[in-house]
């Protein structure tokens, strides 16, 4: 019996895991809910959940639509090959969701504003100094 190094698995191939397994998988690192998914798509939660479930799958119409709302391509939504999910050290789907990233971006702003207050306080001090030195 030979033993298979698990350390290069690829966890979306379609060996290891189905079409719905990858739709599941890639709806969540996105940090949508079925119900979240199910409205932007136009479809019934009943409808994704079966896709999810591999119990039908989606026209190609709604394939392509599915493969750009979760950033992945349908080769890998199919197949497990292409541009999938991202995953971390290991091996779970890196979330990309949305609300952090604008949290975030809200944070770096506020800094931004103090960071730009405070050079201008400091140039107007150094300006003062500066003239009172050439007086």
């Amino acid at each position: 019996m030979q033993d298979r190094d698990t350390t290069d698995t690829n966890w979306f191939s379609d060996d290891a895991a189905t079409f719905g397994d990858r739709l599941a998988a890639a709806r969540e690192a996105a940090g949508l809910s079925q119900s979240d998914l199910a409205q932007r798509l136009g479809i019934r939660k009943k409808t994704l959940i079966q896709w999810e479930t591999d119990r039908t799958e989606p026209r190609a119409n709604r394939l392509q639509m599915l493969a750009g709302m979760l950033g992945v391509s349908i080769r890998w939504l199919l197949t497990g090959e292409g541009e999938g999910i991202e995953l971390d050290e290991d091996g779970q789907p890196l979330r990309r969701d949305a609300a952090g990233v604008i949290a975030e971006i809200r944070e770096l702003r506020t800094a931004l504003g103090t960071i730009a207050t405070r050079l201008g306080q400091l140039e107007k001090r150094l300006r003062e100094t500066t003239d009172k030195d050439l007086a």
